[in-house]
């Protein structure tokens, strides 16, 4: 295509526009410049010299002089909540809900800041009608999990599941907490006054169902699992039928050997009922070679003892120790030594080692023990002497390993 000399006259016309498009952007900044309070600049000079809490007063001063700065007042709610002044938290949110003017979609923001504001400060009841009322909104996904939360946090498990449920249909989400959830129901069922066996059958039924679902397409952990079987060999005990409590506990020794520790006591039990009692110890001491842990070893070694005497049961204890190296181990040997009744014979059987020693050397472990003889949170590092299966720290379900702290150091 040839050049048109004449097309040279659009040059200086595009600069010219250029120019005043420029012109008449920089003039309205500077319009809108003014129109800001002095306040707002103080606020980002204490924000920019790292003085935070001028920086607050600040811009408290400039959503009062300026009531229409509604993402100003989110940004001062949301750093209220953050550094828990929850009162001017909730102040900042309810103010905005109170402005007749605030449109649709910044009143069910603000209506969502404010719920979140109520669940941090410990309202639960106002946090859950606050959260209720966001369940035909956008937010409606974020508050039907908000909702799960408290519904957790006060044992409700009935309306934790339907909550679940209406969850999953809405998104294609799978929430395998779920199946504790009828784990809690069943638990409730089985210590009641008198037990309600329909109740507990019905919840390990869903929670077998559940299981299937979410195991299917998200890998379900087999702490779900293995508290299921735990209780149905508690609600087989109660019913009396201890072939089949016995079957579920042995099930948890073959699919899941880490729990053993927490069956153990429940499965000896069994043994001593039907008078085989050495099969019982015979078998832990199996499951103790193929996966030994701390908690396996207190129920063997305590067994060992009251069956077989003190001398066979030192043995075990060094052989474990051995392969096995524990403090814990150590303590809960010399611990049961020392509570012995029959003081004579143990004097003889321990040979040069007074009980006087024994103490002493027991008192000098038990001190560097007592860290040690806990279980631990993956998720946030809470520490028990109970094996919880959510825990109470950041509420994570199956976050605890089955073993105690020195096991995993």
């Amino acid at each position: 295509m040839d050049f048109e000399p004449w097309w040279l006259i659009f040059v200086p016309v595009l600069f010219a526009l250029g120019w005043l498009a420029a012109r008449f952007d920089f003039r309205q900044m500077l319009r809108e410049t003014r129109t800001l309070p002095d306040s707002y600049f103080r606020g980002l000079n204490f924000l920019l010299n790292e003085e935070p809490d001028r920086a607050i007063d600040a811009f408290v001063e400039v959503a009062k002089l300026d009531p229409e700065t509604t993402e100003l007042h989110f940004a001062l709610g949301s750093l209220f909540r953050r550094r828990g002044e929850m009162e001017r938290a909730i102040r900042v949110h309810q103010s905005l809900l109170n402005r007749s003017d605030l449109p649709d979609a910044e009143r069910e923001h603000a209506q969502h800041e404010l719920a979140h504001d109520f669940l941090k400060a410990g309202m639960l009841d106002r946090a859950e009608a606050a959260f209720e009322q966001l369940k035909d909104t956008r937010h409606a996904l974020p508050a039907l999990r908000s909702l799960i939360r408290i519904y957790e946090s006060e044992h409700d498990w009935p309306r934790a599941i339907e909550a679940v449920k209406t969850l999953q249909g809405l998104v294609d989400e799978p929430v395998p907490q779920i199946v504790h959830y009828y784990c809690e129901q069943a638990q409730t069922a089985l210590v009641a006054k008198p037990f309600d066996a329909d109740a507990a059958h019905t919840a390990l039924d869903a929670a077998d169902h559940a299981a299937k679902q979410v195991g299917q397409r998200d890998g379900l952990g087999k702490a779900a699992r293995v508290r299921t079987a735990m209780l149905r060999a508690r609600l087989a005990q109660l019913e009396g039928d201890p072939k089949r409590e016995r079957m579920y506990l042995e099930s948890i020794l073959a699919d899941a050997p880490e729990f053993a520790g927490q069956v153990a006591e429940q499965l000896l039990a069994n043994y001593r009922g039907a008078g085989q009692v050495a099969e019982g110890l015979d078998l832990l001491q199996r499951q103790y070679a193929r996966y030994a842990s701390l908690d396996l070893f207190n129920v063997v070694f305590r067994e060992l003892r009251v069956q077989q005497g003190a001398a066979l049961a030192w043995a075990f204890a060094r052989g474990a120790l051995r392969h096995h190296p524990s403090l814990l181990g150590l303590d809960r040997l010399l611990e049961a030594e020392l509570s012995s009744t029959d003081g004579t014979q143990q004097e003889q059987e321990r040979g040069p080692v007074r009980g006087a020693d024994l103490s002493l050397l027991r008192s000098l472990i038990h001190k560097h023990t007592q860290r040690l003889d806990r279980y631990a949170c993956r998720s946030c590092g809470f520490q028990a002497r109970r094996y919880y299966w959510q825990c109470p720290g950041c509420n994570g379900w199956e976050t605890y390993a089955p073993r105690r702290l020195e096991e995993l150091e």
